[in-house]
């Protein structure tokens, strides 16, 4: 009734996955190709002969030949389906078994609650079938990581900011956001979709990120895999400010505010009162621009974002920015970019990725800017394989918890 295959075709396993209510970046088979420090291994599950679930595999290498094994954002299947759950539960432990893994983890695509970002959580239900499907994979055999909160707890984070995207996505945004909206655009930030030509320019606005948040995220080869690797589905928006030009604009607008003040009368109050409040505004604008201009006469990118859609998502996957430029606002308007691009390119959700569980951190309130939705996933899943599995799993976490808080993604 049922069997398993190994070395499905790529073709044969995407087209699968994106079919899926359960699609996910991580499980395509070309992220496989962007993690080429791990080994990999596709397997196709099969009822009387029709493909029922597939699993995208990342091996790693242990010491004495063993291995670990790591099914992110997977395996792809119906989860309410005990048998089915059954059959491949067992057959990734015999599968296991026989590349001497000592266990496997994954984190399935299953959402456990959906929210506003502005609202409790409490006010929301948890899905029924991600309860049950819980319930499925623990009578499987598999160890449940239960109701993780930290994003280091996990290899993947439980919780995400993602938003939908519509017409007029700008819309539901909150006040503030607007505001820095409009300031952004005052101050001559221009966003634009690059290209394998601007990955240093990118590169360079991560490494500053990196300094300044003390993290260690990727390297300019590993982006410019990952555009490769993709093609048309990846994506680099980047924003950029001609200081000068910038500079020279304001000074034009400063000489037309100053002879429109000379040719209003005294008793066109309103208008005087409005054109001394413009004056005020671009000679602010003009001795900042004039502070800068020096150190940067050239046009320069101060914030980016990498993203790659795959089904009906697209995952912003790293995003960095200048802190010189923080009073630019350049995200609030990068972001809403970001947005508009994938929306018309027909995608139905951005995912702004993980965040803390709690909800009180400063990267909640960075992304609550964009009134995403929280999603829950119902977290990972451990199968052990072998005697040495606690031991592995210990130093594993370890490792884990050290590489979270200096690499993150």
């Amino acid at each position: 009734m049922y069997h398993y295959q190994i070395g499905i075709s790529p073709e044969i396993h995407d087209e699968f996955v994106k079919k899926s209510e359960l699609a996910n970046l991580l499980q395509s088979s070309a992220w496989a190709n962007v993690k080429d420090n791990w080994g990999n291994e596709r397997l196709g599950f099969y009822k009387n002969g029709e493909l029922v679930a597939v699993a995208s595999i990342l091996i790693k290498n242990l010491p004495l030949g063993y291995t670990m094994m790591y099914i992110p954002r997977g395996p792809i299947m119906d989860y309410q389906d005990k048998d089915l759950v059954t059959f491949v539960i067992r057959s990734l432990k015999q599968f296991g078994t026989s590349r001497r893994s000592v266990f496997i983890k994954f984190d399935p695509s299953l959402i456990l609650k959906q929210y506003p970002i502005d609202k409790s959580s409490k006010e929301f239900s948890e899905n029924s079938t991600s309860i049950e499907a819980i319930q499925n994979l623990k009578d499987a055999n598999c160890q449940w990581s239960g109701r993780t909160i930290a994003m280091s707890e996990t290899i993947q984070p439980r919780y995400q900011a993602n938003r939908i995207l519509k017409d007029g996505l700008d819309s539901d945004f909150p006040k503030h956001t607007k505001r820095l909206m409009k300031d952004a655009v005052k101050r001559g930030v221009i966003t634009y979709r690059g290209s394998l030509s601007d990955i240093s320019n990118f590169e360079t606005i991560i490494a500053l990120t990196e300094r300044r948040k003390n993290v260690s995220l990727r390297n300019q080869e590993y982006f410019q895999k990952l555009i490769e690797t993709y093609g048309h589905d990846s994506y680099l928006h980047l924003a950029k400010i001609n200081i000068p030009e910038r500079l020279m604009e304001y000074r034009e607008q400063l000489n037309k505010i100053k002879k429109d003040l000379s040719e209003t009368d005294e008793y066109q109050k309103k208008r005087l009162t409005k054109l001394q409040q413009q004056k005020k505004s671009v000679e602010k604008y003009i001795i900042e621009f004039q502070e800068l201009v020096q150190r940067y006469p050239e046009e320069v990118v101060i914030a980016g974002v990498l993203s790659v859609s795959f089904g009906d998502t697209l995952e912003m996957l790293y995003a960095g920015m200048d802190d010189k430029f923080k009073k630019f606002y350049p995200q609030y308007v990068l972001y809403p970019k970001v947005f508009e691009d994938a929306f018309n390119d027909g995608k139905k959700w951005a995912n702004m990725g993980g965040i803390e569980g709690t909800l009180d951190d400063g990267l909640t309130d960075f992304k609550s800017n964009f009134s995403p939705v929280v999603q829950e996933y119902v977290g990972e899943f451990t199968l052990p394989l072998n005697f040495l599995y606690r031991l592995t799993n210990y130093f594993y976490h370890i490792r884990k918890t050290l590489r979270k808080k200096y690499h993150r993604k």
